[in-house]
C-alpha cells in the first residue's frame, strides 16, 4: 500500500465511493499482467508481485507529476509457454488469456474508462495483448498501448552494468528480474540460495545448443523449438548468472523504468485527453 500522503492508485482498495467519484474524470489505468512460474530457486514465483509494485510506483509518480492514474488489480497468471513443467504453476492458454485481457478491457470501456496501459511482465502474454490491441484499433481505432517492462529492463542493463557485465548477468532468473526483486521485495528473495551461472543445456534430440527459451543456434543462426524450461535452463535459470545480480542495480533499474513508465503515461495522456 501506498503511504497516506501518497495518491490513491490501487483500484482494488479504493471504497465505492471513492471510485465513484475518482472515475468520473477517466484517468489513466494501468493494467499489469504478470506470471505464476519458476524464476530460479532463490525467488518468488510470482513474477507478477514485481509487476505490480513497478506499475504501482509509476502511477504515484505519473499522478504526482500531474496526470492521475490508477492500477487495476494485477493478473497474476500468465499465458502458457516454456514454463508448464514447474511444479505449482498456474497458467492460461493463450486463448483464454487473450479473453480474459478483452473481458478486462471491455468491463472498463462500459463505464467510459478509455485511457488503459498495460504493464506487461511475461513474454507468454505478448501475443494476446497484441491480439486484443488490434481488434481494438480494427473496430473503432482505439490505441491500447503495451510497455513489455522485463524487455525495457534488459535494454537498460548495459549502462548500468557495463556491456560486458550486463551481458553476464542477464537471463531467466537472473537480471534484470533477480535484481528487481533484490530491491522491491527483498523479503521475500533467498539469497542463501542463488544458484551459480551455469550455461545453457543442449537439444536432447537434434544436439544442438540452446541460444534462448526455445530456440537453439545453427550455423549463428536461432531454430525454433517447442521445449520447455527445464529441457533449457539450470533449476529455472538460463544463460545470466545470478550471483552478479543485487539490490544497486534493482534501485537503479526500477529508478530509470519507473520514470519511463511515467513519462509514457503523460505522453499518452496529451494524446488522449479525458
Amino acid at each position: 500500500m501506498p503511504a497516506k500522503t501518497d495518491p490513491l492508485v490501487h483500484m482494488g482498495t479504493i471504497t465505492g465511493g471513492e471510485a465513484r467519484d475518482i472515475l468520473k474524470d477517466n484517468p489513466v489505468i494501468l493494467l499489469p499482467l504478470g506470471s505464476h512460474e519458476d524464476q530460479g530457486p532463490h525467488a518468488p514465483m510470482g513474477d507478477y508481485l514485481l509487476a505490480e509494485k513497478i506499475a504501482e510506483l509509476a502511477a504515484i509518480q505519473a499522478s504526482k507529476a500531474g496526470t492521475r492514474t490508477l492500477v487495476a488489480p494485477v493478473l497474476p497468471f500468465g499465458g502458457a509457454d516454456f514454463f508448464g513443467a514447474m511444479p505449482g504453476g498456474i497458467a492460461l492458454s493463450q486463448a483464454t488469456l487473450t479473453a480474459v485481457i478483452a473481458e478486462m478491457v471491455d468491463s472498463l470501456h462500459r463505464h467510459g474508462l478509455t485511457r488503459l496501459i498495460v504493464l506487461n511482465g511475461h513474454g507468454g502474454n505478448v501475443a494476446p495483448i497484441a491480439e486484443v490491441a488490434r481488434k481494438l484499433f480494427l473496430r473503432d481505432r482505439t490505441v491500447l498501448p503495451s510497455l513489455y517492462l522485463w524487455r525495457i529492463g534488459f535494454s537498460l542493463l548495459p549502462d548500468i552494468l557495463g556491456k560486458e557485465k550486463a551481458v553476464a548477468a542477464a537471463g531467466h532468473g537472473a537480471d534484470p528480474l533477480t535484481s528487481f526483486g533484490l530491491h522491491l521485495l527483498p523479503e521475500l528473495m533467498r539469497k542463501d540460495l542463488v544458484p551459480e551461472g551455469k550455461p545453457m543445456k543442449r537439444d536432447p534430440l537434434l544436439d544442438l545448443p540452446f541460444t534462448g527459451l526455445g530456440t537453439v543456434g545453427f550455423e549463428g543462426q536461432d531454430v525454433a523449438l517447442p521445449n520447455e524450461s527445464d529441457d533449457i535452463c539450470h533449476l529455472g535459470v538460463s544463460q545470466g548468472d545470478p550471483r552478479l545480480c543485487s539490490a544497486e542495480t534493482g534501485a537503479a533499474l526500477t529508478e530509470k523504468l519507473t520514470g519511463i513508465c511515467a513519462r509514457f503515461i503523460a505522453h499518452y495522456a496529451s494524446k488522449v485527453p479525458a
